[in-house]
């Protein structure tokens, strides 16, 4: 048996949901993460602070009682936020970032930034106090084709963002291109990115190739294989700029393979363990700890916390379906091998 141990990690980047859901998200997170910074895109949107402490009081509540967990939270982005909300969310020292999703991209964005400009004045406060800025980087241009909302965002928004702001801490969430990672590598050390296991480990033949399999179905959408190379070398690069972001985002089978469908996938059963699995293939395990456990917390100002997780080497089949509440969730790499796991889960 191969073990591996190392500093507990931090998720960048959960949907840990609401409701029945939450209890099984946030049970899998504590066993990965020391960490987690959860999204803001309920359906009814965290756009306020009263709204952020509900929400991680009830993260709270079903937390397991021996768990350490510490639950970073954010806000959404919306045209309500005032200066006032940015200075209270930075006081709260419960929230640390706030989201920007252009409206209509992902799940639940229909509240979000259609023109960021009317936003600058939130910005420039958010710069002042120190709040992230955390961006789902794809343009809603519906004349923009599927495959280039990151490329054409990054030229059109991001950049402009970038160079008006220059001590704003940036993310750019769930990097999928080459040019994503490309203005990443070559920005201020001001920007980051969060990089996903789907990103990293499979391109738009998972999704496309034989039959359209809606559980592949994400956003950003996969790419091709040469995105997915510089989403890869990115990840082993050694950069402090790229760390641990899942974007873990379960959503129930039926929505999935409806005629609307829906945008997510749920990697957070072991989170950790798929990424390792990568890594190990990429023969770059030596490289998972500091993308795992200490780049993003350098990135965010935070302490780097020194209890340790250990990763067996063990064939693990993925269930077909895993049961979040009443809901059934067909997780990442259904009914396939895995070539890891994490010791507290079974």
């Amino acid at each position: 048996m191969k073990t591996l141990r190392i500093i507990k990690p931090d998720d960048w980047h959960i949907h840990l949901r609401d409701g029945a859901m939450l209890q099984g998200t946030v049970q899998a997170a504590s066993a990965c993460f020391n960490r987690v910074l959860v999204m803001p895109n309920l359906s009814n949107p965290v756009t306020t602070v009263r709204l952020a402490k509900e929400y991680y009081q009830r993260i709270q509540q079903v937390l397991p009682a021996e768990s350490k967990l510490e639950t970073l939270m954010s806000l959404y982005l919306h045209e309500s936020i005032t200066v006032d909300t940015i200075k209270e969310a930075k006081a709260s020292q419960l929230i640390y970032a706030v989201k920007m999703y252009p409206s209509g991209v992902t799940t639940n964005s229909a509240s979000g930034v259609q023109d960021i400009t009317k936003l600058y004045p939130i910005l420039e406060a958010m710069e002042e106090v120190g709040l992230l800025l955390l961006i789902h980087g794809e343009s809603a241009d519906k004349d923009v084709d599927i495959f280039d909302r990151e490329r054409v965002f990054i030229d059109q928004t991001l950049a402009k963002i970038v160079q008006q702001f220059p001590n704003l801490k940036i993310v750019l969430e769930h990097v999928s291109t080459k040019e994503g990672i490309d203005f990443v590598k070559q920005a201020s050390d001001k920007v980051a990115a969060t990089l996903t296991v789907q990103h990293m480990a499979v391109n738009r033949n998972q999704l496309l190739a034989k039959a359209l399999n809606p559980h592949y179905y994400c956003f950003p959408i996969l790419k091709r294989e040469e995105h997915r190379q510089a989403v890869l070398q990115a990840a082993m690069s050694g950069s402090s700029k790229f760390f641990l972001g899942s974007d873990s985002a379960p959503h129930p089978k039926t929505k999935k393979e409806s005629a609307s469908g829906c945008g997510g996938i749920y990697t957070g059963y072991d989170t950790l363990a798929l990424y390792a699995e990568i890594f190990e293939q990429a023969n770059a395990l030596d490289c998972l700890e500091n993308f795992a456990s200490k780049n993003g917390a350098n990135f965010y100002g935070l302490p780097i916390k020194e209890n340790k997780v250990t990763l067996i080497k063990e064939e693990v089949q993925v269930p077909s379906v895993i049961q979040l509440g009443n809901e059934e969730v067909v997780p990442y790499k259904a009914g396939e091998i895995r070539k890891w796991r994490t010791q507290e889960i079974s």
